[in-house]
């Protein structure tokens, strides 16, 4: 037994070295960075396993050892927890930084910008045509959006807030809409409630309609608290608003890029030469700048403004109509001809 016992502690030892030698490797093979070129959208179905991961990985050549990866995802106990999903396995990271993203779920994110000043018409066309959107509402007419959401009473337009939305594979289109409903009513519910006194509005709506139009009708951050004074004032004297977005809205469709002098004397209920007062409805989706221009208009004497037409988006503005009309001889008519 003596002269048994130092070959045991030698075959012991080899066979710990050996051991450690393998775990040492194995560890190494899924810590160390990954060398590809361009990344890999891995996706990853209710119902696979690791052994399917191993197998996607070997399909595209980045898995040298997968036995492994194999024996590493069991003994952490790891492999039984990959949520399903889609993935994105980027050059430089590691076998098990993409474990880790599959065990907490942190699936690939998609991006969806809703653009300040779109309409509703627009956001539904790039929910159409986002590829990571769950289309379920392709079938529903424009008409019945709106109760499909549950709002049945509410028109769409200018109801969303216009924002970059990051999405995962298979949102559906429904949910990100309200979504963007929910985040609409959070700011203007906020903004509503700090507002300026003796605002002409009667209701949060009436601002949201007013802000729409300020969207439309302002391209320089700086000028929108003026552009929201400008209306506010025309609203306080009963003058109409005359602005040609809410026109150009009333025309609909078969609006062709061009407005025209019949255009403007074509009543509609959209059409702010002939109606005094507001619009029915918001004309668009206005952003946070907007709103709170609307909510804190600038204190001016302005009734009018007309636009430079320099490429600036800037405009001229005046508390009388002589002084207008000199600006529109100024920088419109002279201009035209």
């Amino acid at each position: 037994m003596q002269k048994l016992l130092p070959k045991l502690i030698v075959a012991a030892g080899i066979g710990l070295a050996i051991i450690a030698y393998v775990a040492s490797n194995i560890f190494q093979s899924v810590h160390e960075p990954v060398t590809f070129d361009e990344a890999l959208t891995i996706d990853f179905r209710p119902g696979s396993s690791i052994r399917t991961l191993s197998n996607q990985l070997q399909d595209h050549e980045l898995l040298e050892h997968p036995d492994y990866f194999l024996i590493w995802g069991r003994l952490s106990g790891k492999a039984t927890r990959l949520q399903a999903g889609e993935y994105l396995f980027a050059p430089g990271q590691s076998l098990s930084e993409l474990i880790d993203d599959m065990v907490n779920g942190r699936v690939r994110q998609y991006s969806l910008t809703l653009v300040e000043g779109w309409t509703f018409r627009e956001f539904l066309q790039a929910l159409a045509q986002h590829e990571a959107v769950e289309h379920t509402l392709k079938d529903v007419a424009y008409e019945d959006v709106m109760t499909t959401l549950g709002y049945a009473d509410q028109h769409p337009e200018g109801r969303f807030y216009p924002d970059t939305y990051f999405i995962h594979k298979n949102t559906r289109d429904i949910d990100l809409l309200k979504r963007a409903y929910q985040q609409m009513e959070i700011h203007l519910d906020t903004l509503w409630a700090g507002r300026d006194d003796n605002l002409p509005f009667k209701t949060s709506y009436e601002a949201l309609i007013m802000a729409s139009i300020v969207e439309k009708e302002s391209a320089v951050a700086a000028e929108r608290p003026v552009i929201a004074g400008v209306f506010i004032n025309r609203l306080r004297k009963g003058m109409r608003l005359q602005t040609d977005p809410t026109v150009i809205y009333g025309i609909g469709e078969a609006y062709d890029g061009d407005i025209r002098f019949r255009d403007l004397r074509k009543d509609t209920p959209y059409n702010t030469y002939t109606r005094k007062g507001l619009p029915p409805t918001p004309i668009a989706m206005p952003g946070i700048g907007a709103l709170e221009a609307v909510m804190h208009p600038a204190d001016t004497g302005y009734l009018y403004f007309v636009a430079t037409g320099d490429g600036s988006g800037q405009h001229v503005f005046s508390t009388n109509l002589e002084d207008h009309e000199k600006a529109v001889d100024k920088y419109q008519r002279k201009r035209n001809k």
